[in-house]
């Protein structure tokens, strides 16, 4: 071996040695491990494009079209401020004189808020008639969802459907698609849209939960109440805002919420889009609403009804009574006639057949089916024009030749009887009976409304003062006595009176009250 060579390999055993002198103090200290893992550099991958697009998401669930309608319809949607006057307003306890002293010469206001829905392009837009009832002038301010603000003119108000129009002065506005309420389910999937609580452009899902719903909420004798129904949650502020469907087509107003606590709990009502839109186009063209009218008094058929019939099924609405004269009367139709529908429309609840007849101008003619000794009949009848009662003026305190009316004076001595009259008053409905004695048979009494209470359930089902009831729920009266037991019986059972009355006129009519 070289020397060279004899070096190198010196080196190399020393290299070795310290080496493994290295290890070995590692060891003993600890500080060298052999469990190491293994470590790799990934790449994190992004991208913009879902999986699913929003038509494969759209053909799997209705819902998953929430977001493309919502972003469409917000737009058409505006908040509405109005101020109004509470000069009529009842001073409460702990108001300060000196209030009370500047508020008889200017008047108190406040205000309230509420939804509206933009239906032309020139800026007309519809909204419920308590939303801006009792505005001042000059009270009525629009904001778009751009938060453009705008004032708005009243162009006129229905309370019979609590609809009103009004009026701003822009063009090119969003405006909302109208769709058509007549083919909504139950069951579909429907956006509310509006601003509840201030809170602006708010959108709540739900399903149509039922239809041509009547709740009684619209405080009108000449109302037309066939709402739909949805569980979507409308709350204060809501009112006069966007029911659409999952195509983004109005098919409601959004009206009311049945609460016992003032918010939502689980119901609210839309006035079908078909029957606001007739409306909104009558304000806009005349200022008020033409309506058409059968002249006839009416109820929904029950199992009685349809057995004693003939019908195969409970369905259509009954002739009770028919307005001599009236466009019904011309047309043939008689008492006891069962329309079954209206334009090959089937009704089947009193309210459907009002929205189908209010659909229509006066001097229109439309074609009833009619159900009459056991066939089918077609009547064509040309409608007269719905005439709204002129309101009471009230008595003037200053005019020594009007006398207030009194309760005191109305009441029947203790002898009453013996006298040939009675009088009862009933609260819970809202009546005021009298009962006289009959010239023939002085046992037997007629009994007659001596007075309705104003907003009663009785005065705006359209009981007036004059008229006589003869029957209650099918049974003939004939006197006080009677008329209490029936009336009592039925209020402590929860079921509804159905008064069968005789005009001033003679006409015979049939009245519902819950």
């Amino acid at each position: 071996m070289k020397f060279h060579d004899k070096i190198l390999s010196a080196v190399l055993l020393l290299l070795i040695g310290v080496l493994a002198g290295m290890i070995l103090m590692f060891m003993r200290q600890g500080t060298l491990s052999f469990d190491l893992a293994e470590v790799r550099v990934t790449e994190v991958n992004r991208s913009d494009i879902p999986i699913w697009t929003d038509e494969d998401l759209q053909k799997i669930d209705d819902r998953f079209v929430f977001r493309s309608v919502a972003k469409n319809v917000t737009p058409t949607v505006v908040f509405i401020e109005t101020v109004v006057s509470t000069r009529n307003r009842r001073v409460q306890p702990g108001d300060e004189d000196d209030d009370e002293f500047w508020q008889r010469f200017v008047p108190p206001r406040a205000r309230t808020v509420g939804s509206g829905v933009v239906i032309t392009e020139d800026g007309y837009i519809l909204t419920n008639n308590h939303v801006i009832e009792d505005a001042v002038r000059d009270g009525i301010t629009i904001t778009l969802d751009d938060k453009r603000t705008f004032d708005a003119r009243v162009v006129g108000r229905d309370p019979s459907t609590d609809l009103a129009v009004l009026k701003v002065d822009s063009d090119g506005l969003p405006t909302a698609i109208i769709g058509n309420s007549d083919r909504t389910e139950v069951g579909e999937w429907v956006l509310a849209i509006g601003n509840p609580f201030r809170l602006r452009s708010t959108v709540t899902a739900g399903i149509v939960s039922a239809l041509s719903r009547e709740v009684e909420i619209i405080n009108d004798a000449l109302r037309i109440e066939s709402f739909i129904q949805t569980d979507a949650a409308i709350n204060r502020g809501n009112s006069g805002g966007a029911l659409v469907n999952t195509s983004g087509e109005l098919i409601g107003i959004n009206t009311a919420i049945a609460t016992q606590s003032g918010s939502y709990q689980g119901y609210g009502f839309a006035v079908p889009s078909n029957l606001a839109l007739k409306v909104a186009k009558d304000l806009i063209e005349f200022g008020e609403v033409k309506r058409g009218m059968l002249g006839v008094s009416i109820q929904a058929v029950d199992d009685r009804m349809a057995r004693r019939s003939g019908l195969d099924r409970i369905t259509g609405v009954s002739i009770q009574g028919v307005e001599e004269g009236g466009a019904a009367y011309r047309a043939g139709i008689r008492a006891a006639d069962i329309v079954l529908a209206v334009n090959g429309e089937r009704v089947s609840e009193s309210n459907q057949l009002q929205e189908k007849v209010a659909m229509f101008r006066p001097e229109d003619t439309i074609n009833l089916t009619i159900w009459r000794d056991r066939e089918e009949l077609t009547k064509e009848v040309t409608l007269d024009e719905m005439v709204r009662p002129e309101p009471q003026q009230p008595t003037d305190p200053f005019d020594e030749e009007s006398e207030p009316e009194l309760d005191e004076w109305d009441e029947i001595p203790d002898n009453g009887r013996e006298r040939g009259v009675e009088q009862q008053h009933f609260d819970d409905i809202g009546l005021t009976l009298r009962s006289l004695a009959t010239p023939e048979d002085p046992d037997r009494f007629n009994i007659y409304i001596h007075r309705v209470e104003r907003n009663s359930d009785a005065w705006n089902r359209g009981l007036r003062n004059g008229y006589e009831i003869t029957e209650i729920n099918g049974s003939e009266v004939s006197s006080m006595t009677d008329t209490e037991n029936k009336i009592t019986n039925s209020l402590k059972n929860n079921r509804s009176l159905t008064l069968k009355v005789v005009t001033e006129d003679g006409a015979t009519g049939y009245f519902k009250l819950n």
